[in-house]
Parts: structure tokens; C-alpha cells; sequence
């Protein structure tokens, strides 16, 4: 009786078992990618919004700035459904300045 159910069913019973471990395996693979993909757009968002900052309020100064930017941020992460919290794009902002900083301090000095 065991042998029957098994002839008859069996290839589709391993069929869905490895269909469903493809299927988890596959989304594993699409959150880290995705994790991967988001990481470099905050940082891209970033990068554009100091810029953007430095470039349009040349009158604001410090955290006046610093605000600009985390507001600037904030708008466009969430317009592209990026999730983030706002110490975590404080971070990139900072980091975002500091790399600004250190290019224009090496351009000026040549």
C-alpha cells in the first residue's frame, strides 16, 4: 500500500518539496539583494543632498544644514519606498560631508 501511494505520488510530493525550497532559497536571495540595493541608493540620496545643500543654502551653516539635508533625505527615500531610520541617514549625511569635505580640502590645496 506504502509502495503504491509512493509510485503514484511520490514524484510530485518531491517536486513540491524542492519547488518550495527553491521558492524560500529565492526569496532569501531577493531580501539580501534588495538589502544590497537600498544601501547604495541611501547612500546615493545622501551624497545628492549634501550637495544639494552645500549648493542652495550657502547662507545656512552647521545644523541648519544638517537639517536641510536629513529633510531633503527623508522626502526622497520615502517617495521611493526605501525604509530608514533617522539615525541611520544622520550617519550618511555625516559620512556624506565628511567625503565632501575631504574632496574639496584636497582640490583646494593643489
Amino acid at each position: 500500500m506504502f509502495n503504491e501511494f509512493i509510485n503514484e505520488y511520490g514524484t510530485a510530493i518531491l517536486y513540491a518539496l524542492i519547488m518550495g525550497v527553491f521558492g524560500y532559497l529565492g526569496l532569501l536571495v531577493r531580501k539580501c539583494f534588495d538589502k544590497i540595493v537600498d544601501s547604495k541608493e541611501k547612500r546615493a540620496v545622501a551624497d545628492s543632498c549634501v550637495k544639494f545643500v552645500e549648493q542652495v543654502y550657502k547662507d545656512l551653516h552647521g545644523e541648519d544644514k544638517l537639517d536641510k539635508a536629513l529633510e531633503a533625505a527623508s522626502e526622497m527615500l520615502a517617495q521611493k519606498g526605501i525604509s530608514f531610520t533617522e539615525l541611520e541617514l544622520r550617519v550618511l549625511i555625516e559620512a556624506a560631508v565628511a567625503s565632501f569635505n575631504d574632496a574639496f580640502d584636497k582640490g583646494g590645496t593643489k
